[in-house]
């Protein structure tokens, strides 16, 4: 494909027969009742034009519906509109669910008390008439409290004393009227409690009806669920009618900015009936007018030509410049599958809304959708993995007076990770406790971290789960530790090593599935024997503690011989130095080192390093001064082939974005391949390549200030390669004003990989601020090695890791070997 422009052209002959077969394809696609009218083929009114479309975009043709005035045909975003008198079920009816009366009862709005660690309080949940956002409302006196959530950002919802703030905060509310809410990104569990059991059972089955329905959605349903969603919120006065007011309301919403005297002429335009308002069809027209995609209907009339159909044989053609195996089979299978023509399919064509489709569907991300599916070899020794690692795992928010929570494990195991922590200490009652010692962050008791490990241990994966235990505790806490590993982990844990393997050699994540491994100290055998206790340094504690809180634990560095029994492949041990380590290796024993004394090893001793990294585990973790729980670019540990790169999960930044990339891959099991030279230091080198990545368009940005209208995002976007030194680098585009709902680029940004086997692509998306910094929109993070060429859709992540749809970035990738 042509490094900068278009695509290249082709000639393409049919038959006389053909092209009048496809015409009456073409013809009877405007006409079929079910065709969406968002894209339509172009007109040649260049009014209809938004401002904000670049030069040399297609205009739209004004409405030529079959259907008369009044007709129960008529669209809005592709659907039939809904009658005037309805007024809060028409997205409900758009999603099928206008008859499910638990959804009624959310419409009406509950009181549920919210429980939390101070009290309970009662508040008003209510779902909102766009079927997706749930608003709680509590007055103060005149004053009222408004705080709203998104469906679409559920995980799950839970009736029960499910969590952790519900056995500890709800004891007082009957079981059966809890129910827990958990999120994605890094909002906390909503715990809540119902005035009787049937309306804590109706908001759960709603609750899940709703996110089952929302998860299903294709893009193209999100993207028109979502302007609906606009136009009623901006639909003041609830009429299903528009005033211009309303219509430059919406464009807000849309982040659009258009002159006051060019979208009262296309209002006017629009305006068929001339009564000031737009309604039923004149919506529709307007809208679709919004919803075009000029840059798509380019690349689909480059290939149909001027009949405006895709033969199997021309969807092939597109297929193989995607650099995909192509097959006339394979187009053949695309046409059915995303295709809403019922003729065209019939006839094995693609129209542009179908190309659409496609395009928008996981055959167009931007990711390997074979990636999401375990797809590496997991039979090789530990070693030879990346494994998905967190530090302080039990905090919520920072490390001097955040908070400690169960439901920081469940969120971590949840993301895939594969390594958690627990800083246990001596706690009331001869029970032990997990928290950050010597801090203000709240305490959590042992036995409940187990418990919670043991609930979602191998949801996500089933590969094996390390437990890196930081042992604060005396002999007697630490025999009830294993006392209660033993107890609720039962089979899951692992006390032997596994039955004929060799001690020279580590087992693989294979051989170790559903297994929980203890990472902890090691008593020598002769004193295990004896049960005898001795005092094991810890190497965490030796670079991070006081002088004199080290004297005050002294009793804590003691090992149990019970504690010590189910250490198998995973022994602490003060790291010996390169030399010793290679010299007499011990893959069974495992050093931590802190960011700080990682990178002076990779400095001084790279190589080596590596070599050592090939053969033993290592874990990194952040430097313990850092009051803001902050990270670390985990990508210098990795290029050295440190395994359990340890990041705080709780604290969102580029960093947990490298994080999540890299495991993003390999079905997201939290283990990950090195690279064979990272595994077998003398196996061969990189294959250096050039990235080209031409960014095109923005679709659907979110507003960053909800609350000011007339806040609109200058969007630019940037590409940053992660990898070794040298690869390392940023590039972006230049910024288009006051557009983020369609801004386009076509700018193309090129870089040279000397080791692409360990690079991550991050593409962020900003909103340029002349004044002072610019302000973050949206990220994906993916690894090379998981990126497709060709034209390909991004869809976008918040900050803290959240869906975005249905803004996404539309880009043409290329890799080539110089």
């Amino acid at each position: 494909m042509g490094e900068g422009g278009w695509l290249h052209g082709r000639a393409c002959k049919h038959t006389y027969t053909h092209v009048c077969a496809r015409t009456h394809v073409h013809m009877a696609a405007h006409t079929h009742t079910y065709v969406h009218a968002i894209l339509l083929p172009p007109p040649s009114d260049p009014k209809s034009l938004l401002q904000t479309q670049p030069p040399g975009s297609l205009p739209v043709p004004p409405r030529s519906s079959p259907h008369g005035p009044g007709s129960a045909g008529r669209l809005i975003c592709g659907r039939r509109a809904r009658p005037r008198p309805e007024q809060s079920g028409g997205v409900l009816k758009k999603l099928g669910l206008s008859e499910d009366e638990d959804l009624q009862l959310m419409l009406q709005g509950s009181l549920l008390l919210k429980v939390t660690s101070r009290r309970a309080k009662e508040r008003r949940y209510r779902l909102q008439e766009d079927g997706i956002t749930v608003v709680s409302e509590r007055r103060f006196g005149r004053m009222a409290s408004k705080h709203s959530f998104s469906v679409a950002h559920i995980v799950s919802v839970h009736r029960g004393h499910h969590s952790e703030g519900l056995r500890r905060y709800g004891c007082a509310i009957p079981e059966w009227n809890c129910f827990t809410i958990t999120f994605e990104g890094g909002r906390r569990n909503l715990d809540l409690g119902a005035r009787d059991e049937d309306v804590a059972l109706r908001w759960v089955r709603g609750l899940r009806t709703l996110r089952g329905r929302l998860r299903g959605m294709s893009q193209r349903e999100r993207l028109e669920h979502w302007i609906h969603g606009m136009l009623q919120r901006a639909d003041k006065d609830k009429d299903n009618r528009m005033c211009f007011q309303e219509v430059q309301i919406m464009l807000r919403m849309a982040n659009i900015h258009m002159d006051n005297a060019y979208a009262h002429q296309l209002f006017k335009e629009c305006d068929h009936s001339g009564d000031g308002r737009l309604e039923d069809q004149e919506l529709e027209d307007f809208c679709r007018r919004l919803l075009r995609r000029p840059e798509l209907e380019e690349l689909f009339g480059h290939y149909s030509g001027e009949d405006c159909v895709l033969s199997a044989e021309e969807l092939r053609d597109f297929l193989q410049d995607q650099g995909e195996e192509g097959t006339l089979h394979q187009a053949c299978a695309i046409i059915c599958a995303h295709e809403l023509n019922e003729k065209a399919r019939q006839q094995g064509l693609m129209t542009l809304d179908g190309f659409t489709m496609y395009l928008l569907s996981a055959a167009g991300d931007i990711l390997n959708q074979e990636h999401t599916e375990v797809h590496q070899d997991m039979s090789q020794p530990l070693c030879h993995y990346f494994i998905s690692s967190s530090h302080n795992t039990y905090l919520t928010r920072n490390q001097i007076g955040g908070t400690s929570s169960t439901e920081a494990y469940v969120r971590a195991l949840m993301m895939g990770c594969r390594c958690v922590e627990l800083d246990c200490w001596e706690g009331p009652d001869g029970e032990p406790i997990v928290c950050h010692g010597h801090t203000f962050t709240s305490k959590i008791l042992f036995r409940d971290v187990i418990e919670a490990i043991r609930d979602c241990a191998f949801k996500r994966s089933p590969y094996p789960v390390i437990l890196s235990l930081e042992n604060h505790c005396g002999v007697e806490q630490q025999a009830t530790m294993a006392r209660h590993m033993k107890a609720i982990l039962g089979d899951m844990l692992l006390t032997q090593p596994l039955e004929g393997q060799d001690p020279g050699v580590l087992p693989s994540p294979e051989q170790l599935k559903g297994k929980v491994l203890v990472k902890g100290k090691k008593l020598p055998e002769l004193q295990c024997e004896t049960c005898s206790v001795t005092s094991i340094p810890d190497e965490e504690e030796e670079e991070e503690t006081e002088e004199e809180d080290r004297l005050q634990a002294k009793d804590a560095s003691h090992v149990a011989p019970e504690l010590s029994a189910m250490v198998v492949y995973c022994q602490a041990t003060p790291f010996p130095g390169l030399a010793q380590a290679l010299q007499q290796p011990r893959p069974y024993e495992m050093s931590s080192f802190s960011e700080r004394k990682a990178r002076k090893l990779i400095k001084e001793a790279g190589p080596t390093f590596v070599h050592y990294t090939s053969r033993q585990l290592s874990r990194v973790y952040p430097l313990g001064l850092k009051m803001t729980s902050s990270n670390y670019n985990p990508q210098e540990m990795w290029n050295a082939g440190c395994q359990l790169v340890a990041l705080n999960f709780q604290t969102p930044g580029y960093e947990m974005d490298l994080n999540t990339g890299r495991f993003l891959g390999n079905g997201g099991c939290g283990y990950v391949l090195k690279p064979q030279f990272l595994r077998s230091p003398h196996s061969g080198s990189p294959h250096p390549l050039v990235l080209r990545i031409r960014v095109i368009t923005a679709q659907q940005l979110p507003k960053l200030n909800r609350e000011k209208l007339s806040s609109i995002v200058d969007p630019f976007v940037r590409v940053e390669i992660y990898g070794v030194t040298a690869d390392c680098s940023k590039q972006q585009t230049a910024y288009r004003s006051n557009n983020g709902f369609n801004p386009r680029w076509e700018e193309t940004l090129t870089f040279q990989l000397r080791v692409p086997e360990l690079a991550l692509v991050r593409f962020v998306v900003e909103d340029h601020d002349s004044t002072s910094c610019n302000d973050f929109v949206g990220q994906f993070t993916l690894p090379l090695g998981s990126m497709r060429e060709g034209y390909r859709h991004i869809h976008l992540l918040s900050k803290d890791g959240a869906s975005l749809a249905p803004a996404t970035l539309f880009v043409h990738v290329t890799c080539k070997r110089p």
